[in-house]
C-alpha cells in the first residue's frame, strides 16, 4: 500500500469540521509533546478528550480508558504512541466512528492506515496536528 496524506486544503477542511479530538497516549506532565500540543488545540478551541489508563483527569478533562469508552461523538482520534501500537487504535476508531485517525508526526504504519481507511476514516500520519492547525486556520476556526 502506498499510503499519501490528503492534500493541505482537504486537511484544513477535516480541521475545520470537527470539534472534538480524542488524544490517544495524552500524557499528565506538562513537559511532554503530547500535552503540550493538546493544550494549544483546546486553547484554540477543540474539545480534547484524554485517552490514558492512567490518569483521571488531563486539561481538565476526564480520561478515557480507551476510546471506546468515551460517551460522546469524536471527530478526530489523534494518536501518540509508537508506529507498532497503532492498529488496534485504528479498530477501535472504527468501531467509534471518529471520522478521522492522525497519527502524529514520526508515527507511520501501513496496517494502521489500511484498517483506517477500510473502515471509511480519513487518514493522517506523520503530521503534527497543532502545526497543521496553524499554518491552515491562523485564525482560529471560522463557525
Amino acid at each position: 500500500m502506498t499510503f499519501e496524506n490528503p492534500s493541505r486544503e482537504q486537511i484544513k477542511v477535516l480541521l475545520q469540521g470537527s470539534e472534538t479530538i480524542a488524544v490517544v497516549g495524552l500524557s499528565e506532565k506538562p513537559d511532554r509533546v503530547s500535552y503540550m500540543v493538546s493544550e494549544a488545540m483546546q486553547a484554540k478551541g477543540y474539545r480534547i478528550i484524554p485517552v490514558n489508563p492512567n490518569a483521571e483527569t488531563i486539561l481538565g478533562e476526564k480520561s478515557y480508558s480507551s476510546l471506546a469508552d468515551i460517551p460522546e461523538k469524536v471527530d478526530i482520534v489523534n494518536v501518540f504512541r509508537r508506529p507498532e501500537h497503532t492498529p488496534p487504535v485504528a479498530v477501535e476508531a472504527v468501531a467509534i466512528g471518529a471520522k478521522t485517525l492522525w497519527l502524529q508526526l514520526g508515527i507511520a504504519n501501513d496496517e494502521t492506515a489500511r484498517i483506517a481507511s477500510e473502515g471509511g476514516l480519513n487518514v493522517i500520519m506523520d503530521r503534527c496536528i497543532k502545526v497543521e492547525d496553524s499554518i491552515l486556520l491562523p485564525q482560529g476556526k471560522q463557525k
